[in-house]
């Protein structure tokens, strides 16, 4: 769409206010509103935001980054084609933005300009690549203040829980379809209140702003029957964790070959499959720090949760860092897809699939094979069995992942120097933050917060 599309569409659905949205080196959605008035310049001219913002950490504790201080601005310039009419707020839209230097060029430290930098070196590769995030969710009712207590105690997959949630679910489903943003599936989860409803594969940075919509339409629904709903990686200690498993496929630059597939393979994986696999593995302790980033992370990430907590791959091994998933039945070709388990909601998308693309590519380069797959649960093998299949357990906090990003070349190099100190700053600061604190102020901030 162009600019003039946006505006009459916005007008046609009665909206007062668009919503300039991103999401930060705290891994928050914020943004700026302007008036329907005001849109058509505001897109052309983008809107003021001061540099201090990709500073700020998830406590709003802004943090001391060379160049991110009071002086400087960018612009926030929106992508008209993330355009959505808001079915949970009165008169409302919203666009993802990306953030522009006043000589008009994307910031080095812009989280969506990354993204895209990576779906360049894709390109150069002759690969594209669709993805879709797996979101879980629990929902809760605050009983008192700080008191969160699960909307229901079902089981897995149980139509009690359906029941319960079904109200509010509906809604949820039908303001993703408001929003054009098709759902794949939806049930119940394992922990109290728990629930997962995955989205469509899309081009990945479809997928990236598909998980924004998805953060804000479940938690602004909910909120609309005074239910929180929380995405946070683990906001019950004692009960199962919210992943938000990452999803992709390879595809030539037409987007009609599925570059996993190999009919003639075991497990119908290519070479370039497997080399993918390997480079994600390869740097899996680095790319944690941006796929699960955040203090709560590491409590979900544990062995024999499902959550995955070793760098492992192999078929339909659902506690293995990387699961080839079983193709459909008669569509293998364009149905197979990898899946990254070591991912949660509470991630900067673009950082967490730009970081993916990065780490696979290199292993594409560099031909690396990921080794025999695991056939059971990692956690099963002796430690011996583990070190001879070259099977590392993960880092076991936020700052043992930070460290390992910073000691990855590869990840460094694709986000910049600007974003990468950026985004390391403001992550140890909250390390540090919850590190000092007790188990409730983690749960607190996480649970409303994501």
């Amino acid at each position: 769409m162009n600019i003039d599309q946006v505006v009459t569409q916005c007008k046609a659905a009665g909206v007062r206010l668009v919503r300039f949205l991103y999401c930060d080196n705290g891994c928050t959605i914020r943004g700026k509103l302007v008036p329907i008035e005001r849109l058509a310049s505001r897109m052309a001219s983008g809107q003021g935001l001061t540099l201090a913002m990709q500073a700020m950490n998830m406590l709003d504790q802004l943090q001391p980054v060379e160049g991110m201080g009071p002086v400087g601005e960018i612009r926030l310039v929106p992508d008209p084609d993330s355009l959505v009419i808001l079915p949970y707020a009165p008169h409302s839209a919203a666009m993802m933005c990306d953030m522009i230097k006043l000589d008009r060029q994307p910031w080095e430290a812009c989280p969506r300009s990354f993204l895209k930098r990576m779906i360049a070196r894709l390109a150069e590769a002759g690969m594209t690549m669709q993805a879709a995030m797996e979101g879980e969710f629990s929902l809760f009712r605050e009983e008192a203040p700080g008191k969160y207590v699960p909307i229901d105690t079902g089981l897995c997959f149980s139509t009690i829980s359906m029941t319960a949630a079904a109200e509010v679910i509906d809604a949820i489903v039908a303001a993703f379809e408001a929003q054009g943003i098709p759902i794949d599936a939806y049930y119940p989860e394992l922990g109290h209140g728990q629930h997962e409803m995955p989205l469509r594969h899309a081009p990945v940075l479809r997928a990236a702003d598909n998980q924004i919509w998805f953060r804000e339409t479940i938690r602004s629904v909910a909120a609309r029957f005074g239910i929180i709903a929380s995405l946070a990686p683990k906001p019950m200690p004692d009960q199962a964790g919210n992943g938000c498993h990452i999803h992709w496929s390879l595809w030539d630059l037409e987007g009609k070959h599925n570059l996993l597939y190999d009919p003639s393979d075991p497990y119908l994986l290519s070479k370039v499959g497997y080399h993918f696999i390997a480079g994600v593995l390869e740097h899996l302790p680095g790319l944690l720090a941006l796929t699960t980033p955040s203090y709560n992370s590491f409590r979900r990430l544990q062995p024999h949760f499902w959550s995955s907590a070793y760098t492992a791959w192999g078929p339909d091994n659902r506690e293995a860092a990387v699961r080839v998933a079983s193709g459909h039945w008669g569509s293998e070709a364009t149905s197979i897809n990898l899946e990254l388990k070591a991912s949660d909601s509470s991630s900067n998308p673009y950082l967490a699939l730009g970081g993916l693309i990065a780490a696979g590519l290199d292993g594409v380069k560099r031909e690396l094979m990921p080794g025999q797959p695991a056939l059971i649960d990692p956690g099963n093998y002796s430690d011996e069995e583990r070190a001879a299949r070259g099977i590392r357990r993960y880092p076991t906090t936020q700052a043992e992942a930070l460290d390992a990003l910073e000691a990855d070349p590869v990840l460094m190099e694709a986000l910049g120097p600007a974003l990468a100190n950026a985004y390391i700053t403001v992550k140890r600061s909250e390390y540090a933050a919850f590190s000092a604190q007790d188990v409730d102020f983690e749960i607190r901030h996480h649970i409303y917060k994501f």
